[in-house]
């Protein structure tokens, strides 16, 4: 009897002891996609402020390896997607390539000279020649990037691919999807004056730095913002663009300082290093 009630007690101690792992299970955020769940999961466990747990990711990388096999999805099924969603689509199915692609070479430790010596860039054909499966096509990072997303005409989905890289700006802790794509979009507008990877003004010196991913892809820049503010009409269409950008998200004194006009616009250096958590270097 009194070891019966010794097991009773322990059963009911274990039981309260795994009810606050439990309660702290990942909850779906509103907005949340069945297709792109897993990336949610996955995301909110590795990624810390645009960092990611590359160590901790690949030792654990089934649900990743099985999320980027379900991006395959029929090409019908694609087609009858909304156009959020298609943007979502391409968007996670980047970053997922991009983290699988870190993990198959983790840790990296490479010599070309034109890279960090941990960037993705020491990957061999990491962005233009591995190909992924996705809606039933063969796709490289590269045409995601320079072939699928311009067909959208929304510059700012160029700012949310991780591409593994420190300078191109912070990986969200959570999945796009269509619902919620608006405002993740809204976000990467407004975080990008704050990070000084994106965006580096010197009120001092007149000057501002710009990350080259605006450069990249000016033209679309140009297309979506170009503002027609006399006040700048003396400036070049990439120039005009980029104050449109990001103007509304400025503090005051900068927005002054953008108003004045006399600033000099110089695009900056993509800094490879890779966006690691667990070993940078």
């Amino acid at each position: 009897m009194i070891l019966c009630m010794r097991r009773a007690l322990v059963v009911l101690i274990l039981i309260t002891a795994l009810a606050p792992a439990a309660a702290q299970q990942f909850t779906p955020a509103p907005g949340d996609d069945p297709l792109h769940r897993p990336l949610d999961e996955i995301l909110d466990a590795n990624v810390r402020d645009g960092l990611v747990y590359y160590r901790a990711l690949k030792s654990a990388r089934g649900r990743l390896d099985h999320y980027t096999a379900s991006l395959n999805v029929p090409p019908a099924t694609y087609a009858g997607w909304s156009k959020p969603q298609q943007m979502a689509f391409w968007v996670d199915a980047y970053n997922a390539f991009v983290l699988e692609t870190v993990i198959d070479h983790y840790p990296i430790h490479g010599s070309a000279q034109a890279a960090p010596s941990n960037s993705i860039r020491q990957i061999p054909g990491a962005f233009e020649k591995t190909t992924w499966r996705a809606a039933g096509r063969a796709v490289t990072l590269d045409a995601i990037e320079n072939t699928i997303l311009p067909e959208f005409n929304e510059p700012r989905l160029y700012l949310a691919l991780g591409r593994g890289a420190l300078g191109s700006g912070r990986l969200r802790s959570e999945a796009y999807t269509a619902e919620r794509l608006d405002k993740q979009l809204a976000d990467i507008q407004a975080e990008f004056v704050t990070n000084r990877l994106m965006l580096s003004i010197d009120r001092a010196n007149n000057t501002m730095v710009v990350s080259p991913i605006i450069s990249w892809h000016d033209q679309a820049f140009i297309a979506a913002y170009q503002t027609t503010d006399p006040t700048f009409a003396t400036r070049s269409p990439i120039e005009r663009a980029i104050v449109a950008f990001i103007l509304p998200s400025l503090l005051p004194l900068e927005q002054e300082f953008v108003q004045q006009n006399r600033f000099k616009v110089t695009f900056g250096t993509m800094d490879w290093h890779l966006n690691d958590l667990t070993g940078r270097s």
